[in-house]
């Protein structure tokens, strides 16, 4: 086995233990309670912040686990869209929870990234990668 593969699978393993240690879900809900009413960050945008170890679906596991406390509807797929459909009753919970904030959404059930995605201030203007190449948690 390469180096490159051993690294990928040692991260994979990493990712695998740590998601549901509750340090590892921390690091992600502090952020997410600071999201402003209003706004979103896609789960691929707070991985990169986050780093290693961390990736969109296991930023996803952690907002599932979420309890009341964390914002967890301001955190939506990288083609804007939520991806709670197939986990949450009613279906468009985090949609409607998001309009009620004044997130409009389209004809396709997305909104618009370029306006309504929020950047924490300590993360502005560093490098990120596109995360529109992300894909959907559940599509």
């Amino acid at each position: 086995m390469s180096d490159d593969n051993e690294a990928k699978e040692t991260d994979a393993k990493v990712r695998r233990e740590n998601r549901d240690s509750p340090g590892y879900r921390e690091r992600v809900f502090e952020i997410v309670r600071r999201i402003p009413a209003g706004r979103v960050m896609t789960y691929g945008q707070l991985a990169e912040i986050l780093g290693a170890g961390y990736d969109a679906r296991t930023v996803g596991y952690c907002m599932h686990a979420a309890t009341e406390d964390v914002t967890w509807h301001r955190v939506i797929n990288a083609q804007g869209a939520c991806s709670t459909g197939r986990v949450i009753l009613p279906a468009n919970k985090q949609q409607s929870m998001l309009e009620e904030e004044g997130i409009e959404f389209d004809a396709k059930e997305k909104c618009d990234l370029a306006r309504y995605r929020w950047t924490p201030p300590e993360a502005e203007g560093a490098e990120t990668t596109n995360d529109d190449e992300q894909p959907s948690l559940f599509d």
